[in-house]
Formats: C-alpha cells, sequence, structure tokens
C-alpha cells in the first residue's frame, strides 16, 4: 500500500529528538542501473529496520518506480508549480510518499524532485530549487535514518552537483559499467567531488560498485588507477532484470541479497575508508584502454573545405570581426580573470545561474557574488575591446 506520509514517530526510537540522516548521494551514468543499484540498497536498509528516504534526482523522475511498485510519484516540481499557481505552500504530504511492505519491518519513504520537460528548462536549476524546498520543509531533521540520493552522472552543471557543492551529502558512491562511456561519467563526478574538496567541500567519496560485472576487470582497472575503491561487484542476472522489470526488489534473490547486506552493514558500521581520489585527467583516461599518440590533430584548410576557387573570398570573409573569432577572442579574454571571477562568471553566463544561486553553490555572501561579477564583466569590456 502507499501512502501519503507525514512521518510517523517510531516506537522503537526513544530519542527525544532524531539523530540527523545520513546521507549519501549514489551518481552514474544514465542507464547502467544506478536507480536498480539505489532502489536495493534502500530495500535492504528498510529490511535492516531502517527508516530509509530515496530522493529521486532525475529529471525523469523513475528512480523510485521500482521502490513503489510501478506506480510513479508526483514530482516537486510540478507540485511546486500547482500550489504557486494557487498561492498555496507546498507541504510534506504533498510530496513526500511512504510505501508499506509486508515483509518488511519499515516502510520506506519516496520523493522525486523531477524537473522541466525536454527542451523547456534546465534540469539543473530544478534540482537547485528542489533542495531549497526540502531544507524548508527540513528534510535533514525528518526522523529518518538514511537518505539516499539518486544523481544523474552524464550532467555535472551546478545543479546536479548540488550535493557535492553544498555537502548536503556526506558520502559519495559511484556506480558504474566495464564500459569506457559509464566510467568516464564516474571519472567525471570523481573529478567534481575533489573540486568541491578544494573550496571547502564536505562530501567524501566511499568508492564504486560494478553494476552488470562482465568479469572483464575494465573498472577494476580504473579504480586501481585512480585510487578509488571497489565497494561491490554485481554480475549480470537475469532473475534479477526480470525482478526489476516487474518492480520487485532484486535484493530477495539470495545472491544478490548477500551482497547489498554485506555493503549495508559496512557503510553503517564504518567500515568503508573514505578514498582521497582526485580522478585521472583526460589523457590518463584513455591511455587506460589502449596507447594514445602525443601527436597534435591535423587543422583541416579553407581550401579543402571550400575548394580552391571559393578559398580566396572564403578567407577575406573569416576576418577578425567573425563571430567566431570574436568567440574565441572572449574565450581568451575570459582566460585573464582570477579563477574565482571565471567560475562565477561561467555560472552566471552559462548555465543561467541567479546571483542567489551561485552564493549557495561556493558558499559566499551575495553581495561579494554580485562585486566579483560586475567586476568581471568589466574588465571583460576592456579586454575585449582593448580600452
Amino acid at each position: 500500500m502507499i501512502t501519503h506520509a507525514p512521518l510517523p514517530h517510531n516506537p522503537d526510537n526513544h530519542k527525544q529528538y532524531p539523530m540527523p540522516a545520513r546521507t549519501i548521494a549514489i551518481y552514474g551514468k544514465g542507464g547502467i542501473g544506478k536507480s536498480f543499484t539505489t532502489t536495493n540498497l534502500s530495500a535492504t536498509f528498510a529490511m535492516m529496520n531502517k527508516r530509509v528516504l530515496q530522493l529521486g534526482c532525475d529529471p525523469k523522475h523513475d528512480s523510485t518506480t521500482s521502490l513503489f511498485g510501478g506506480i510513479p510519484l508526483p514530482t516537486v516540481t510540478d507540485v511546486f508549480a500547482e500550489k504557486n499557481a494557487l498561492n498555496q505552500p507546498v507541504t510534506i504530504s504533498d510530496i513526500v510518499f511512504r510505501r508499506d511492505i509486508a515483509d518488511f519491518p519499515q516502510p520506506i519513504y519516496g520523493i522525486e524532485l523531477g524537473g522541466p520537460q525536454v527542451g523547456r528548462g534546465c534540469g539543473g536549476r530544478g534540482i537547485i530549487s528542489g533542495f531549497d524546498l526540502l531544507e524548508k520543509l527540513g528534510i535533514f531533521n525528518w526522523d529518518i535514518d538514511i537518505i539516499l540520493m539518486d544523481f544523474l552522472g552524464d550532467v555535472v552543471c551546478g545543479g546536479f552537483a548540488t550535493p557535492l557543492a553544498r555537502s548536503l551529502s556526506e558520502e559519495v558512491i559511484l556506480v558504474t559499467n566495464n564500459d569506457r562511456q559509464s566510467i568516464f561519467t564516474a571519472n567525471n563526478i570523481c573529478q567534481a567531488n575533489n573540486y568541491f574538496k578544494t573550496i571547502g567541500g564536505q562530501s567524501r567519496l566511499l568508492g564504486l560498485i560494478i553494476n552488470r560485472d562482465d568479469g572483464s576487470g575494465i573498472a577494476e582497472k580504473y579504480a586501481e588507477a585512480a585510487g578509488i575503491s571497489v565497494l561491490m561487484k554485481v554480475p549480470y542476472n537475469a532473475g534479477a532484470r526480470d525482478m526489476d522489470d516487474s518492480f520487485d526488489f532484486a535484493v530477495r534473490l539470495p545472491e544478490l541479497r548477500d551482497k547489498f547486506q554485506t555493503l549495508a552493514r559496512d557503510i553503517l558500521e564504518n567500515r568503508i575508508k573514505p578514498c582521497n581520489a582526485g580522478g585521472l585527467d583526460f589523457m590518463q583516461f584513455v591511455r587506460l584502454f589502449g596507447d594514445v599518440s602525443d601527436e597534435a590533430p591535423v587543422p583541416a584548410t579553407t581550401e579543402e573545405l571550400f575548394g580552391k576557387r571559393k578559398a580566396a573570398a572564403a578567407i577575406q570573409d573569416n576576418t577578425d570581426a567573425s563571430p567566431e573569432n570574436d568567440d574565441l577572442k572572449m574565450k581568451r579574454c575570459i582566460q585573464q580573470l582570477s579563477e574565482l571571477e571565471r567560475e562565477i562568471y561561467r555560472m552566471s553566463e552559462e548555465e543561467q545561474l541567479s546571483v542567489s544561486d551561485i552564493a549557495g553553490l561556493i558558499e559566499r555572501e551575495e553581495s561579494e557574488i554580485r562585486e566579483l561579477l560586475a567586476g568581471a564583466r568589466t574588465q571583460l569590456r576592456k579586454l575585449f575591446f582593448g580600452a
């Protein structure tokens, strides 16, 4: 049965005030089993008598589908829009849902942040706004033991990095397969977390999970090179796929239950030593998969693209005043800003984040952000126009 949540008092909990929830962000490339992993870890914690909240942080809003037996949850984004149109506040029961499962000692709670429809808005900003609302509703003070945040890893804009940038997740787990693209995504998140640590971030990288492990050892080779612990290897299992497709829990299968229970106990008992990995740079990464030449790429010529007879006219048209060269000139000017000014300018211009969003992400006062942004724009005008 699925119901709206309030969050009832746990009779086995004799604390006057609940302890803050353990918060874990789980990142992975779309389609590699990240939500499958998160859902079965949620189920494992619930079967271990822990109060679990699974927070879906993907515009597709399908993280909790299996968790809730195939029923889609109303998203924070949609509910907020509906309530805002009616000038009504959003309450916990509007966006938090619970599922009571007969053989589980604890219910499981779920939230889907959601996001805009494809091509109609910025998913990252939806994530930021969703977290702002949840914090106002006191999410980190609810009587919950563990919050698992299921995050899309392909997109690493400021919004999707919110739990890392604002240290909302104590710990981070990466999910990957043995293919290069999913490992590349994991490496990007590792690098992002390491960056935020340099500016005060507190999220600790626990390690990575290899899902649908084919025994090739490719992800393990990457993990060793990057200094990341392998927390669990989950081999491909047709029965697990069938359980997931029918909106049930794969941890009902003994061979998977044992793996997830071991990982869950290691997390709860703090047996996992966090990794101090910064990730691999691009050349280090690609060389894991084979020899790569150090030669520079061969540039194309105007003659071969336009043809010899049109080459002269094309060269004349491609003057320094062209939009393409203006873009390159502006990029060179931006590189002359300080590192902080460049980051703030990028977040404002490329990601279209507001001053308040930027201030929250890098933990600085809004007045300081405005001053730095104004200074950066003034300096860019001088550099670009040679004033």
